[in-house]
């Protein structure tokens, strides 16, 4: 299982201000429109489509430098990895947290006085690994912004309120059959400063732990027919569309509760060929593999 190669790069997702590290972009970039980096997306998904012809194989993990991505370059190692003891990385590893995980926790709708605002939405699936085996008692956490698109963070500044009653942060443990389930809200979409009037399509971010806290990954979930999917260099980072296709959830009326919330489906894929993207910059195109079922 691929672990997460960055602890900052967790910090860094939680606001919109940090997505792009503006403060490294110059100038110019920040006056790009969108109309600029649609028709780079575009053309590097023509030439993605060529390379496929040519018989090129499929790339189902983002590409480390994707240029309409202008901070990629900073997202992920430069030089080669160090290997270290193991047992000295879980000392300074972030913890499960305090407490053992509650029950309570996956309901992010109740964790203040007061009904938070927006659309009430249950995410539910299952942690799969690559033979679509369940992967059982694996630690599941979310967070995301409140339904106008603002975090709880302070280092999100845009200005859309913030709900007092939504904090925008889960946890769950798998059961047996490798599911898991959120209550929460539908998070809104928000802008950031890739380039002029850019703005991230709604997500929830998910992390996932193994048996050991160096076994992390994190992914992003998004919500099925989203207007800016093609106008977005984060999620287009992913060339081949079932691969992206594979981070959107489906609307499920089944899970749906009447009166109550809207339902999404959402089965997380952990190796194999048609495994869920994850931010695992440190393995570089060797992370698209179906032989990582052994790790």
């Amino acid at each position: 299982m691929p672990q997460d190669i960055n602890a900052q790069l967790e910090a860094d997702e939680l606001v919109p201000a940090a997505e792009p590290h503006a403060a490294h972009l110059p100038l110019n970039r920040a006056v790009e429109t969108q109309a600029d980096l649609s028709a780079e997306i575009n053309g590097l998904a023509d030439a993605y489509v060529r390379a496929l012809k040519d018989g090129a194989p499929a790339e189902t993990q983002p590409r480390l430098d994707y240029p309409s991505y202008r901070s990629s370059i900073l997202r992920h190692p430069t030089k080669s990895l160090h290997h270290t003891d193991p047992e000295t990385i879980e000392l300074y590893s972030p913890a499960f947290g305090h407490q053992d995980v509650h029950a309570l926790e996956s309901d992010l709708t109740i964790q203040h006085n007061g009904e938070p605002q927006g659309e009430r939405i249950i995410v539910a699936g299952k942690v799969l690994d690559g033979d679509g085996r369940p992967v059982a008692g694996q630690l599941v956490e979310i967070w995301q912004a409140n339904a106008s698109g603002r975090y709880i963070h302070k280092r999100d500044q845009h200005p859309a309120p913030i709900d007092p009653n939504f904090t925008g942060i889960g946890r769950c443990i798998t059961g047996p059959d490798g599911s898991y389930r959120f209550t929460t809200i539908k998070p809104g979409a928000y802008p950031w400063k890739n380039h002029l009037n850019a703005w991230r399509p709604a997500h929830i971010h998910f992390s996932l732990f193994g048996t050991e806290f160096t076994q992390r990954i994190i992914t992003q979930m998004y919500f099925p027919g989203d207007q800016l999917f093609p106008l977005d260099p984060i999620y287009q980072t992913i060339v081949d569309q079932d691969a992206r296709d594979r981070l959107v959830a489906n609307y499920d009326h089944n899970l749906t509760e009447p009166e109550w919330a809207l339902g999404y489906n959402w089965d997380i894929v952990l190796t194999g060929p048609k495994r869920t993207w994850t931010e695992n910059e440190a393995f570089g195109t060797a992370g698209d593999s179906s032989e990582e079922a052994g790790e």
